[in-house]
């Protein structure tokens, strides 16, 4: 089932924008209708395929993104239901009416919310967007509409701003997983297959009496936050050049049960060919959409629209380092050996300034004062972080200016900033791990998430080293996490991530 362009929604502007034109309602509905093949008067549940037609089409026609109103479609309703065996609609003891769940809304004609599970999306779709533009709620870094993000506050509303849908527990201070628009969230990255940011809220923020049903108080009204953010997937250009977010199978057709025409490597870029489309088993329940797209090779196939990011590089791509390459030959340190592993690693990093041997210090080798690579020395987690930041931010570690006289200042502002998972930390109970041999498995997270622009889990990472070879281990257990990073490790890991992504 393809996705059509229609005149009736050209007019929407994707972004903070609102819509531009004034949409018939009644028109709209009937259009979506016809897009999606559906009879609104039919009294049975439509399949997967025509039901997320529904769910996606109305989205789209009030500039909301889809993967929210799927998202809660599937909260409200267990299972994109909306009539029962007996082909009534279903209504909850709360009086919450079908797939959106629409509960003690006088605007709305009830009997129609029964009846008309095209009138019922519309209303929930009504309903989020009410909550978006709401005034008495915190907005997001400005509240762009096509942010999923951004909509964190919109889809508690949507379910109600009471004690129970805090972020935080009050007794304990701990996230809580039970609020709705958490369970929501949960159900995008797992029905949509993308992984969202937890937004760094504080408990301080959310003021409220648990033994009350009064509102929450939000001492906060508009956050700021320097994150990796996710953007719709349905809002892809047609000869848009987007790349893939990891390995992933292209098919001939839009749909898992076709056959294969081959693996995206994760990173690689292909070009958008045409609208997306919906899934072509219609017995398949899948959130997500699938795009055609083209290879450079001219292999055409479709890709689900979950594995496709923005960017026409890796997320985040990382800065290219300024610091121009000398010509220092390393040869000249006395325990330098050309036939290790890390030879060419070293020169190139030497001379890339990322890291420097050790001048006229004693070699109980040769029992002499000379200059050592020490390629077997451990780094410590704020040695590793001057390395990353030479790498990836070269220009910024110089302009940085240090908050207090710590030597390790600059390093773990930049580590927070780019909210890295280090041990370390400004604070002084942290300190004391900044000056800790780092392990492998603490290095691989770090590195991961400087790359992906978001916190990653430490076997995320691992496999991220193994997807891109930048390891040669086969399992998490060669990989040797709880060993201490050597210098040699290090400038080994720089020079095949260089040599992967900056060619």
């Amino acid at each position: 089932m393809k996705k059509i362009l229609k005149p009736l929604i050209s007019g929407i502007v994707i972004g903070a924008l609102s819509l531009t034109i004034n949409i018939d309602k009644n028109v709209l509905a009937n259009d979506i209708a016809k897009t999606c093949k559906y009879d609104s008067a039919s009294k049975v549940n439509p399949d997967y395929s025509t039901m997320n037609c529904l769910l996606t089409e109305t989205a789209l026609s009030y500039n909301v993104p889809p993967e929210i109103v799927k998202a809660i479609a599937e909260g409200e309703s267990g299972n994109w239901r909306h009539f029962d065996m007996n082909g009534k609609a279903i209504v909850t003891a709360d009086n919450g009416i079908g797939i959106m769940q629409i509960t003690n809304q006088a605007d709305y004609n009830q009997d129609r919310l029964k009846s008309n599970i095209v009138y019922n999306i519309r209303a929930g779709v009504e309903t989020l967007d009410d909550m978006f533009k709401r005034k008495d709620l915190p907005s997001i870094n400005g509240g762009k509409r096509d942010i999923l993000e951004h909509w964190y506050f919109a889809i508690m509303a949507y379910n109600g701003t009471k004690p129970v849908n805090s972020p935080f527990v009050q007794a304990t201070g701990e996230r809580n997983a039970n609020a709705y628009q958490e369970k929501i969230l949960r159900i995008i990255e797992k029905l949509e297959l993308i992984d969202l940011t937890e937004l760094p809220f504080t408990r301080e923020h959310f003021q409220y009496d648990s033994n009350s049903r009064e509102n929450i108080k939000f001492s906060v009204m508009n956050y700021d936050f320097d994150l990796p953010l996710t953007k719709s997937k349905y809002f892809f250009k047609t000869n848009q050049k987007v790349n893939a977010t990891t390995n992933v199978t292209v098919r001939t057709k839009p749909t898992t049960d076709s056959p294969s025409m081959g693996t995206l490597r994760k990173g690689e870029i292909v070009t958008i060919t045409g609208p997306f489309e919906y899934e072509a088993v219609s017995t398949k329940k899948n959130h997500f959409v699938w795009y055609p797209v083209k290879r450079n090779d001219g292999t055409e196939g479709y890709v689900a629209s979950s594995y496709l990011n923005y960017s026409a590089s890796t997320p985040t791509t990382p800065t290219t380092p300024k610091i121009p390459v000398g010509s220092i030959d390393v040869s000249k340190f006395a325990d330098y050996k050309a036939d290790q592993y890390w030879a060419e690693d070293f020169q190139w990093a030497v001379n890339k300034g990322l890291i420097s041997g050790y001048p006229n210090v004693y070699n109980p080798a040769t029992k002499k004062y000379e200059n050592l690579l020490k390629p077997n020395t451990n780094l410590t987690e704020n040695q590793m972080l001057s390395v990353l930041f030479r790498y990836f931010k070269s220009d910024e570690l110089a302009s940085t200016k240090p908050s207090s006289s710590w030597s390790a200042d600059v390093n773990y502002q930049l580590a927070s900033k780019y909210a890295l998972p280090t041990l370390g930390g400004i604070s002084a109970s942290k300190q004391v791990y900044a000056v800790k041999d780092i392990t492998r498995g603490n290095f691989a997270r770090i590195l991961a998430s400087m790359h992906y622009g978001k916190t990653v889990s430490q076997k995320e990472a691992i496999q991220f080293l193994r997807d891109f070879d930048l390891t040669t281990t086969k399992t998490d257990a060669e990989f040797k996490p709880n060993d201490s990073l050597t210098r040699a490790h290090a400038v080994a890991f720089f020079h095949r991530y260089e040599q992967i992504f900056n060619k």
